[in-house]
């Protein structure tokens, strides 16, 4: 949604003109509700001196401006362009989790017992769900580049832990850990991703936004799966060789260290000449409470909760119980690489889709849910005839590259690929549809992972204590349908043409209530 939407629009004048927002008497339950919010956002200095100033810096998570701002020149223009901006922190996951999905997708992490593994996925993920779910909060107080570097430091260590536990077998308890820290790590990079990569675009540039992520984020995953397919092309071992796991380790140390290049939030200028700052800080009180009142302003985002528990919930029947199962290592290697090439086409032919200016936003959300459910159905009719065919206990042969019965089963992997990525992009979709405010979206951000999260722990932790491979494939195939069923409802009561008023109320208030202090006018003020 534009700032012209709703009457926002503002230029620079000598007096600047009141809105009519306040002129009009608010009930008390209502002014009480604006109040609470806006002091939610605010630091708790302000709150005692009527001091709103905005410091130059990024402590906390970003949100718009309702001014228009001159664009800037020069090597300026290029730096603070929000295209290059969303580039650099998708280069950020390339290093860190794109490399990571690249590891995973072996099957395994590239071991030849997938326990140990499975057993580290289950711990990252348990610790991810906590993290996630005040991640938003985080990230409000540290600020996001601050917290998309904290973010990356676990992906070295967890990668590190796996060349350790190739030299010493005994040491699976490590493996374990590292996965544990690398859950914490995770929710707080995933979430300062989030609100920065909704905040930055404007309502009709979200999709082309999240699919230039998606795509430089997953071409870790490609490079990744190319080292790993050039490393093993003449491996017999099944299981990936040490040299692998030192080129990801080198790789995602140098991801550690580009949040550093990252420009100030404070100081970007969207394509619409809207500023996007930041709030003051809040205490952690008022934040905990920012997550209440997530829920209490917007409890439509319940309904994306089952959506949400089943993103990743995939991910174990394909890579370990399917690609690590039936194929050899030189295969599983070129699974994983065509799989990662397969969610770049997804996500930015899913982000054309939702970005189709001459298309309504509601039409856009009916078809992208449409898309999804006959993808699910494709996919899992499909992959059931092929699970049919082995069990945990029996599996006839490991497939390799150059037999007949490898081309369909890649196939299948290809529209696995295209599924993953679609799913994710159409959830980021559907929550930028519900918000602009990226306080609040930092806080759905955190939601998704958290639940996303949990779903992961679970099914990891099946796939560790052996679950047979038909429960885990048909649990899956029954979540993401009922994820879908779930959003249903939501997309149709929710989702507008533009967002409402009503959803921009926290930055709103905040905007209204410096605006009055800060001309000194008589306006009515929330009381």
């Amino acid at each position: 949604m534009s700032d012209r939407d709703h009457g926002f629009h503002r230029r620079y004048e000598t007096d600047p003109p009141r809105y009519d927002h306040y002129n009009q008497q608010s009930p008390p339950d209502i002014q009480y509700k604006q109040r609470e919010a806006y002091l939610m956002t605010i630091s708790p200095r302000s709150q005692g001196t009527g001091s709103t100033t905005i410091d130059d810096d990024d402590s906390p998570s970003v949100r718009h401006s309702l001014e228009v701002h001159p664009q800037y020149r020069g090597f300026k223009a290029l730096y603070y362009h929000p295209v290059i901006q969303v580039f650099f922190l998708g280069v950020v996951c390339f290093m860190g989790p794109g490399l990571f999905n690249a590891l995973n997708g072996l099957g395994g992490g590239g071991m030849l017992d997938s326990t140990t593994s499975a057993n580290a996925n289950s711990a990252l993920y348990a610790t991810f769900a906590v993290a996630a779910f005040f991640a938003g909060s985080i990230n409000n107080v540290l600020g996001s580049r601050l917290t998309l570097q904290i973010g990356t430091t676990g992906y070295a260590l967890y990668i590190g832990s796996y060349l350790a536990y190739n030299l010493h077998r005994k040491i699976g308890a490590f493996v374990i850990a590292a996965g544990a820290y690398l859950g914490i790590s995770a929710g707080l990079l995933w979430t300062a991703q989030g609100s920065l990569m909704l905040a930055y675009p404007t309502e009709d540039q979200k999709g082309k936004f999240i699919g230039i992520f998606w795509s430089i984020f997953n071409l870790g995953g490609v490079v990744g799966a190319a080292v790993s397919f050039g490393n093993n092309f003449d491996n017999t071992t099944d299981s990936v060789s040490n040299g692998t796991y030192i080129g990801f380790i080198v790789l995602t140390g140098i991801g550690v260290l580009i949040p550093l290049l990252m420009a100030n939030p404070a100081k970007m200028i969207r394509s619409d000449g809207t500023r996007v700052v930041t709030p003051r800080h809040p205490s952690w009180k008022s934040e905990l409470f920012g997550l209440y009142l997530t829920l209490r302003t917007d409890p439509w985002i319940v309904l994306l909760f089952p959506m949400f528990f089943a993103s990743n919930w995939f991910y174990t029947w394909q890579f370990n119980d399917y690609n690590g199962a039936i194929f050899t290592i030189r295969a599983r290697a070129l699974n994983n690489l065509i799989y990662w090439l397969s969610q770049i086409v997804g996500s930015v032919s899913i982000g054309f889709l939702l970005d189709q200016r001459g298309l309504s936003r509601r039409l856009r959300a009916f078809a992208g849910w449409s898309i999804l459910i006959v993808m699910v159905f494709i996919v899992h009719t499909w992959a059931y005839f092929y699970q049919k065919g082995y069990t945990r206990d029996h599996i006839p042969h490991k497939i390799d590259i150059h037999e007949g019965e490898y081309v369909s089963r890649l196939w299948l992997y290809i529209f696995c690929g295209l599924l993953d990525s679609m799913w994710q992009t159409t959830a980021y979709w559907f929550m930028g549809a519900m918000s602009n405010d990226p306080a609040k979206l930092a806080n759905f951000s955190g939601f998704y992972k958290s639940l996303q999260s949990a779903g992961a722990a679970g099914i990891w932790r099946g796939d560790a204590v052996k679950l047979p491979y038909m429960n885990i494939f048909i649990s899956t195939w029954v979540l993401l349908v009922a994820g879908l069923i779930f959003a249903l409802p939501m997309i149709h009561m929710r989702v507008k043409d533009t967002t409402e008023e009503a959803d921009e109320t926290l930055a709103y208030i905040n905007y209204e209530r410096d605006e009055e202090k800060r001309h000194g006018d008589n306006s009515p003020r929330i009381q």
